[in-house]
C-alpha cells in the first residue's frame, strides 16, 4: 500500500480527459495535474524541447511525493516517454493513439487519426502503424487549431465547429468510419466532432480507458495502490499563473 499521490502531466488542459478517467476508476487515490500552460501548446515544437519540458513536469511532480506519473500528453509521450523512463526510477505511463483497436473495429478499412505534428511523426505512432495497420488506410490529420480552441474554452464556439468540420469532413468523406483523437485535448471536442460526423456510421475513440486499465496494472504490480481508508486529495499545478491553474481545476471539476 501507498498513498502519496499520481502525477498527471499534460502541456495545458488536455490531460483532464485522462484525470478525469483517473478520478473516477480510482476514488481512493490522490492525483496532483500539472498543466503546464507556459508552454502549450507542444505540438511543432522541437523534440529536445519537449523533451527539457517534459523531464521538468516529471521531476516537479517527483519532488511533490508522486509515486507514478501518467504523461497524459501524446506529444510528450512522443517526444520523451524513453529519456523519462531511463531519467526516473519511478512507473512513467505514456499514451499513443488508439491505432490498434482502431484498425480492429474498422469495416471500411479507412480510419482517421486526429494528432498533432509532433505525434503523427514519434516513432510509437509509427511502429504502431507498421504493425497493426496493414490493408487499412491510415488518414493522418493534423488538428490546426484544435487545442488552442480547448486552452480558450471555445469548445461550443461557431468558429471551432468550423475549423473541427474543415478537418474531419475529407476524412468521412474519403470512407473512414473510425476516428481517433490522438491528442488529450481532442476529447474535450468530441461532441463537436459527433455533431460534424452527424447520422454517419462513425465512432470516435480515444486512449483515456487504456491508460486508466494500465494505470491500474502498474498499481498492482509495484503495489502501490493507496489504502481502502485513504482520504485522497487532489491538486492542480502549472507553470502559467493562478488564472490559469484556477481554470485547470474549474475545466477538471466541470464549473
Amino acid at each position: 500500500m501507498n498513498n502519496r499521490p499520481i502525477g498527471v502531466y499534460d502541456s495545458g488542459f488536455g490531460g483532464l480527459s485522462v484525470w478525469r478517467e483517473l478520478h473516477r476508476a480510482l476514488p481512493c487515490e490522490s492525483l496532483i495535474y500539472l498543466g503546464d500552460g507556459k508552454n502549450c501548446p507542444y505540438g511543432s515544437l522541437p523534440a529536445e524541447r519537449i523533451k527539457e519540458l517534459a523531464e521538468e513536469s516529471v521531476r516537479e511532480l517527483i519532488g511533490r511525493g508522486c509515486k507514478m506519473v501518467v504523461v497524459a500528453c501524446n506529444t510528450a509521450t512522443a517526444a520523451a516517454i524513453s529519456h523519462l523512463r531511463a531519467t526516473f526510477d519511478i512507473p512513467i505511463v505514456g499514451l499513443e493513439p488508439a491505432v490498434k483497436p482502431a484498425c480492429a473495429m474498422t469495416r471500411t478499412k479507412v480510419v482517421g487519426v486526429l494528432a498533432t505534428e509532433r505525434s503523427l511523426k514519434g516513432e510509437k505512432f509509427l511502429s504502431t502503424v507498421a504493425r497493426y495497420g496493414e490493408g487499412v488506410e491510415i488518414i493522418k490529420a493534423v488538428g490546426e487549431g484544435f487545442v488552442e480552441a480547448v486552452e480558450r474554452n471555445e469548445e461550443q464556439e461557431p468558429a471551432t465547429e468550423r475549423l473541427v468540420r474543415q478537418v474531419v469532413e475529407p476524412i468521412i468523406e474519403r470512407g473512414a468510419d473510425v476516428i481517433v483523437l490522438g491528442c488529450t485535448h481532442y476529447p474535450f471536442l468530441r461532441d463537436v466532432i459527433a455533431r460534424v460526423v452527424g447520422e454517419r456510421e462513425v465512432a470516435i475513440i480515444d486512449s483515456g480507458t487504456a491508460v486508466e486499465k494500465r494505470v491500474e496494472s502498474l498499481l498492482d504490480e509495484y503495489d502501490l495502490r493507496a489504502a481502502e481508508d485513504n482520504v485522497p486529495y487532489i491538486e492542480f499545478i502549472t507553470f502559467a499563473d493562478e488564472e490559469y491553474r484556477q481554470r485547470l481545476q474549474d475545466k477538471a471539476l466541470g464549473k
